[in-house]
Order: C-alpha cells, then structure tokens, then sequence
C-alpha cells in the first residue's frame, strides 16, 4: 500500500463548505462509479455563485438565466471530478491514516472557532449537519487537494527561457500609459446655479499658490474631492482615467507645475503635476514574478484537464440531463 503524503493545503473547505445531505426526491443530475451527485447537490453547491448572479443581472433576465445554466454545468463539472479523484484514491492503493485526518480536523475546528468545539457543534446543528457528515467532508476534501497536489502542482516547473519566450511574444501586455502624479483642488458647483463665487474662490486659491502657500495644504481647506483628506493626492494616474479638460492639461504641465483654473460642466480643477512617467513597456525584471504565476496556472489548467481525461476514461460516468 502506497502511503498519500499528507501536506496541508490552505482553506482546503473553499468551495465545497459543509452542507447538508441531498436528498434524492430531486433524482439524480450523474453518476460517477458508484456515487451519486444529485440535482439538490448541484444546487446547494453553486447556491453562493447563484445569489451573486441574481444581484449582479436583477435586471438581465436573459443574462441571468444564461449566467446560471453555466454556473450549474460548472458546478456539476467540479462535482464529477471531485468523485473521479476519491475514485482515483480507493482504487490506486493509496493509505491515509484517520489519525492524520482527525488531528487536522480538530486543527480546522480550533482555527475555526478559536478553539470553540461547542460554537463550532452548533453551527453545523442550524445548518443540519452533523459532526460525523462534516468530518467526512473534511477527509473527501483534504484528499482530493492532496491528490492534486501529488498529480498537478508537484510536477510544474517554469524555466526562465519560457518565461523570457512569453515576455518578447507579448510585450503589448506590458505597456504602460502615459502616467502623472497628481494632486487636485475641486470645486463642485450646484446644478445650473451661479458659478461666479466658485471662480471666484478657484482665482483666490490660485493666487495663494502663487505666492507659495501649500497645494497639499490649500486642497485640505477648500477641495470637495474625495481626496481632499490625502491633500488632494490623486498619485499615478493615466491618461484614459481622467476627463478630456483635465487630461489635456494634465499631461501638458511639467514636474512642478500647477495648472490655472479649470473650468468644467459642473467643478472647477486646480492641478499640481508632482511627476511624470512616459509610456513605456516595462522591463522583464519587474514582470518576470507575473509571467510566473501567469504561466503556472496554464501549467496547472493543462495538467488538471490532462489528469482528468485519463480517469474519466477508466472510470463509468453517466449524466441524467433534464
């Protein structure tokens, strides 16, 4: 008997949090060997993912309902494959000691909980499951993510060369803008009211500035920004994220300068241009650990759906369409 390396996996339970037994009376959505995942698992499953999408299209019956019928076949996708692997893990001669599991369970409760046992029991009791059914949702999880591990993550290297291949075949993802570093005095003006006091005021800070008051300072009095309380701090911004006015002025001034009065429907601007930075790619050093992780996920989406291929085709699986 091979013996499973038991390493931990972080938040191993995201995804398929405890729940309560499906019950049949739905019929059954596949068969994977011998188990069974039925219509109400596949529910309870993407409920969470469902809620959010009734928010997200209250308003796109269309969308949504086509945004669900997704959500369900992922769900069920996930489900099918979650059975193959414990499939994979009872057939291959794998041993998993229940010592190991029942120690990192009442880790998990501890973490959990803060060590609460008894909160912990009662928050599985109002969700109608018991101890014994999250305990084994537990193990079925924690193997599963140790199978993977063992199959997918252990394998993957990335090497420099494909990470540099990656980087001179896709240098238009590394441009960057046009970028200032800003700060911002804003007046608001009152719909269709007299703008002539806002002006006003817009020519006195301005003068102010001249004379060497503080922008930093001068945009904490008297800006109705967002960002009056950072001293009107916009930081880096590029070009497409500003208004026309603004952006034309904006990338016009140098380091240093500080903008007259900007007029616009609704606010008059007051700018102070702290930096500049032109478009430019940048430089592999600075994007080598993003290629990195970029790579990785295809590495491991290509091992995952290769692994899985081979044990849908040693093992029965039959789905019951609607």
């Amino acid at each position: 008997m091979r013996f499973l390396c038991a390493i931990l996996v972080g938040a191993i339970l995201t995804g398929f949090g405890f729940k309560a037994d499906a019950e049949l009376v739905d019929g059954i959505e596949a068969i994977v060997h011998d188990s069974v995942i039925t219509f109400q698992e596949v529910a309870d499953t993407s409920d969470r993912i469902v809620q959010q999408l009734h928010l997200e299209y209250e308003r796109q019956p269309e969308v949504l309902n086509r945004q669900i019928a997704t959500a369900y076949k992922e769900t069920l996708e996930e489900l099918q494959e979650r059975q193959l692997i414990l499939h994979e893990f009872q057939t291959a001669g794998y041993n998993l000691p229940e010592s190991a599991i029942d120690e990192q369970f009442e880790n998990y409760i501890k973490e959990k909980n803060h060590g609460d046992r008894v909160a912990f029991i009662k928050t599985l009791q109002a969700q109608g499951v018991t101890l014994e059914k999250a305990r084994r949702d537990y193990r079925d999880t924690f193997i599963v993510e140790q199978m993977r591990y063992k199959n997918i993550s252990s394998a993957i290297m990335i090497s420099p060369h494909k990470i540099e291949t990656y980087y001179v075949d896709h240098k238009d993802d590394f441009k960057e803008e046009d970028k200032v570093k800003l700060r911002m005095i804003v007046l608001t003006n009152a719909p269709e009211a007299d703008t002539t006091q806002t002006r006003k005021l817009a020519e006195e800070i301005v003068a102010k500035l001249k004379e060497g008051a503080s922008f930093g300072e001068m945009a904490s009095i008297y800006s109705q920004g967002s960002q009056a309380r950072q001293q009107g701090e916009w930081d880096w911004v590029e070009k497409s994220v500003l208004r026309k006015e603004l952006a034309d002025v904006a990338f016009s001034l140098k380091p240093g300068e500080q903008s007259g009065v900007i007029e616009t429907p609704g606010a008059f601007y007051i700018m102070l241009v702290e930096d500049k930075h032109e478009a430019h790619v940048k430089p592999l050093p600075e994007v080598r650990d993003e290629i990195e992780k970029l790579l990785l996920g295809k590495e491991r989406s290509r091992l995952q759906q290769a692994w899985i291929d081979k044990l849908k085709k040693k093992t029965f699986i039959r789905e019951f369409p609607y």
